[in-house]
């Protein structure tokens, strides 16, 4: 199947146009012809026999831009004078800045916000620490932490090409919840190094997201950080994958008419994302799972392929020790879950789970099966993609889990929360709206973030993970 043009891959031409009659139409129909989407077109000058416009294409990816441009060139009535890739132009400079909250226009502005007013400010943290989180940016401040070796799609890329990918989450924390996320990207592989080095600079945070830590290294990270540090610790590629599934999860059940209790699934991808999914579905009350790697199905007694988490999941699911491949996990499955490459669930192992099949299929950019493929096979389908209905995207998570951990002042993340979390996002589809393409809501719904900031921080307060309560005229309780 053909990609759609997309927005990343979209560019802006400034051609010089032959000023005649029909020739417009004729630039318009090579990009068309080529497979490019136009956008803007926008006047620029008239110069001598030339009108130059600023032409915006969007193209499947960098090589057919490169075609389209190549056809626009071999026009004798076109002249490209510049071309502007849009999504590198997004990123010059970097994408997050830092802003003073307080003006400074006078001597007593200056005297209070720095020397030597602010030293009463200090004296008063050294006091009493836990007023750092009411008089600095801890209230308020999470340190997204990577040392770039599991990037979404790209793998190891190390820590400085992770900064783009950082800042991007930076900003989805500041525009959905009002969060100041701030990239930290480290220069080391050694976890002991990255447990220490977050210690050290954790007195500046309210809380710390873990971000693209290969597996299994990000579970010794976290629980080791957890174990030391007095603010929240949630590693997003576990936790925030295992939260949005199932959400979209409950809601399926809802059309499927399934109960958690009596469901098999089936989680093909046992690394970061897969192990915490498991684990929040054993929460949730599911028996019945079965994790599948490529060496096959985990059980006990497996030795190939295995770590320590893949031992706990060998240990803690598949309760009939079942061997084998996808068709022999898949068998009577009610659920499949995909954390893992493109192309791995053929049609006809599909056709052997059970009734009202739930597939979500995340392997990005191509999913595990393509819903053209299974839709007519299944009672709901999802994917990770936006241009697919139920994308089931991290996004509706993170910044309200956050954005509810600091208004909560919580020590710790835990499984109360998350549960909390995912019923959250479920809820934001109402009854009405509620089928097989709508189980779980838009990343741009304004309800989301507040709705998961506000059941995070009813959950932390009544496990007792909470300094302080939450008051009633906060604006996550509206």
């Amino acid at each position: 199947m053909a990609v759609a043009p997309s927005a990343s891959y979209s560019f802006t031409v400034r051609m010089g146009i032959l000023n005649r009659p029909g020739m417009l139409g004729r630039v318009t129909s090579v990009i068309g012809k080529a497979g490019g989407d136009i956008g803007a077109v926008d006047l620029v000058e008239m110069t001598g026999d030339r009108v130059f416009r600023d032409m915006t294409i969007k193209a499947r990816d960098s090589e057919h831009g490169q075609r389209i441009i190549d056809k626009l060139r071999k026009l004798p009535v076109v002249k490209i004078s510049n071309i502007s890739d849009r999504t590198f132009l997004m990123h010059l400079g970097g994408k997050i800045e830092v802003r003073s909250k307080v003006p400074i226009r006078t001597r007593d502005d200056l005297s209070m916000a720095y020397t030597p007013g602010v030293a009463r400010v200090s004296l008063a943290i050294k006091e009493d620490p836990q007023r750092a989180f009411s008089l600095t940016i801890k209230q308020n401040s999470v340190a997204v932490v990577t040392d770039g070796t599991a990037v979404l799609g790209l793998g190891d890329i190390g820590p400085l090409a992770a900064m783009p990918v950082m800042e991007g989450k930076a900003m989805l924390f500041k525009e959905l919840a009002g969060v100041d996320a701030f990239p930290i990207c480290l220069d080391t592989k050694d976890p002991d190094k990255i447990v220490e080095t977050v210690k050290l600079i954790a007195p500046a945070f309210g809380g710390v997201n873990l971000e693209d830590i290969s597996a299994p290294r990000c579970f010794e990270i976290e629980a080791r950080l957890r174990k030391e540090l007095d603010v929240p610790v949630f590693h997003e590629d576990q936790h925030g994958t295992a939260v949005v599934v199932v959400a979209a999860l409950l809601n399926a059940l809802k059309i499927a008419r399934k109960d958690p209790r009596r469901l098999k699934v089936t989680v093909c991808g046992v690394g970061a994302a897969g192990t915490a999914v498991i684990k929040m579905l054993m929460t949730l009350g599911v028996r019945q799972i079965i994790g599948v790697d490529e060496h096959g199905t985990i059980h006990r007694g497996r030795t190939v392929g295995m770590d320590f988490m893949k031992t706990w999941v060998s240990e803690a699911t598949n309760p009939q020790n079942v061997k084998g491949k996808m068709p022999e996990a898949l068998k009577d499955a009610d659920v499949f879950i995909g954390l893992s490459v493109p192309g791995v669930l053929a049609l006809r192992d599909v056709k052997r789970m059970a009734r009202d099949r739930i597939v979500f299929a995340m392997a990005n950019p191509v999913p595990e099966i393509q819903p053209e493929q299974a839709e007519r096979h299944v009672r709901v389908m999802a994917t990770g993609r936006s241009d697919y209905p139920n994308q089931i995207n991290n996004v509706l998570c993170f910044p309200g889990f956050f954005r509810g951990l600091l208004d909560i002042r919580a020590r710790l993340v835990n499984d109360e929360m998350k549960l909390a979390a995912a019923h959250a996002i479920a809820s934001c589809v109402g009854k009405s709206e509620l089928g097989p393409e709508y189980i779980i809501p838009s990343v741009f719904n304004k309800q989301v973030a507040p709705a998961v900031a506000r059941e995070v921080a009813r959950a932390a307060h009544k496990t007792g993970v909470a300094r302080r309560r939450p008051r009633a005229d906060a604006s996550i309780w509206a």
